[in-house]
């Protein structure tokens, strides 16, 4: 029986010497990244590094060998490790068997009474945000949620032990941080080493985005208060190998990881799914109809959760269309197994949830919001086209906090305000370190009048 060798890996085209293909990344990462699923077959080799080879997983089954089969023998790979310059050693960063205690660390921050106690802030932050908005105001969507997200962060985790200046500074600095990370993973290393103001900018705010989470665990460490939120729960923590409590540098990190998921991506979400219900009056009214049904002119509880299945829908579709995640990635240990393919140890690995979500192949009309698409009745997509919160022992920690979060915001916002589009106005998507609206304004209009948070 004669063997018959796998096709050879396909080398995208337009690779340059000591930039790779990073000038097709730098125009427009998510159209290249597209346009590798349109032009070549389930794998495809493009250069990041010069020297490193880097495969573009885009087959849904292959996506999931390298996730969840494969998980325990890979290590994280380039985007991690940039954002380790930024996160430290969190469990975002670690691989391997670090990951696993780091992740049994963190694990009772987001069981299920700790995410029940935290609805009724989410709720409130959400109420006072949308009482603040004038009707007839242009809002900056984006911003605005990204306001909110930090408000959330702060009653969370921090229980709103950081002043307001403090907060403005954490989201400039966060901002720059999250944009330098985007161009670090496309540009080859030595690019970041030269003396560049962004370079520079970069330095400054990763620096000071640290410094304020350490002076918080400081404080609250030499107060021992205990303010019943994030932070102080992992103050209480001890390591589950050696008995002994985090350091303060490990709660530093993983307070940081909070903050930067907790802003950037949750803040994404929210601006796509309003600006979608602004698209979709009826989506929109399906959507007040099902909360009068169920919460009436009550806030939404957490009880109330799980009862929504519409308002589910919408946000999965959300998590669909408009996924936060352009490149995610992994690397070869040792020679590994791929489908076909046999790679040599230091291959850096990489998939789009973005792209893997908007593939013909994968869903029906793809580019158009659906959230029947997701009815129990109708037809599912294959198994690993969907990740949301990606798959493995790497999937996202805090994926019940963050639909709980974005449910309780969502549920709240549409009931207080609409918001409207300027008449064919489209948003497009940015990719920095991850996927984001484009300039999104919208008009305020009032649906009801404001109720006051129930802690005021």
């Amino acid at each position: 029986m004669t063997l018959v060798a796998p096709p050879p890996i396909p080398r995208a085209a337009g690779s340059i010497p000591l930039l790779g293909h990073a000038m097709h990344l730098m125009r427009d990462n998510l159209a290249f990244v597209a346009s590798l699923r349109e032009n070549y077959g389930p794998v495809v080799e493009i250069t990041l590094q010069p020297g490193t080879r880097t495969v573009i997983v885009q087959d849904p089954d292959l996506i999931r060998t390298m996730l969840v089969d494969l998980g325990p023998s890979l290590d994280k790979g380039r985007f991690f490790e940039k954002m380790g310059l930024v996160l430290g050693d969190s469990v975002v960063t670690a691989a391997g068997q670090e990951h696993v205690r780091k992740r049994r660390n963190l694990q009772p921050a987001f069981a299920r009474p700790e995410i029940a106690r935290y609805v009724e802030i989410m709720r409130d932050e959400a109420t006072a945000a949308a009482s603040r908005w004038r009707p007839g105001q242009l809002l900056d969507v984006r911003e605005a949620m990204v306001h909110l997200s930090l408000d959330m962060l702060a009653k969370t985790v921090f229980a709103g032990s950081l002043d307001d200046e403090t907060f403005r500074q954490v989201r400039e600095d966060l901002s720059v941080v999250m944009n330098g990370v985007g161009a670090r993973v496309m540009l080859p290393d030595w690019v970041e080493r030269l003396p560049l103001p962004a370079n520079l900018r970069f330095n400054r705010a990763r620096d000071a985005v640290r410094a304020t989470i350490h002076r918080a665990v400081d404080e609250l460490q030499a107060s021992g208060h205990d303010t019943g939120d994030m932070l102080s729960l992992l103050l209480r923590a001890t390591d589950k190998d050696t008995g002994q409590p985090l350091t303060a540098f490990q709660i530093c990190s993983e307070i940081l990881t909070l903050a930067v998921a907790g802003t950037e991506t949750t803040a994404s979400v929210l601006s796509w799914v309003l600006y979608e219900l602004a698209r979709h009056p009826d989506i929109e009214a399906g959507l007040l109809a099902e909360l009068d049904e169920v919460v009436g002119e009550r806030p939404i509880a957490f009880a109330d959760i799980p009862r929504l299945p519409y308002l589910k829908r919408v946000i999965d579709e959300a998590l669909r269309l408009h996924h936060t995640g352009w490149l995610v990635t992994r690397r070869t240990l040792t020679e590994t197994r791929l489908g076909e393919w046999v790679l040599p140890a230091g291959t850096e690995l990489a998939y789009c949830q973005h792209a893997l979500h908007r593939d013909p192949a994968l869903f029906q009309n793809p580019l158009a919001f659906d959230p029947d698409r997701w009815l129990e009745s109708a037809e599912p997509p294959p198994s690993g086209a969907f990740l949301p919160f990606g798959d493995g022992k790497h999937k996202c920690i805090g994926d019940r906090f963050a639909l709980t979060e974005l449910m309780t915001a969502i549920a709240t916002i549409v009931r207080q305000v609409r918001l409207e589009l300027p008449e064919g106005h489209t948003v497009k998507p940015v990719a920095r370190a991850t996927v984001r609206p484009g300039p999104m304004e919208m008009t305020v209009r009032r649906r009801r009048p404001s109720t006051a948070p129930s802690g005021a």
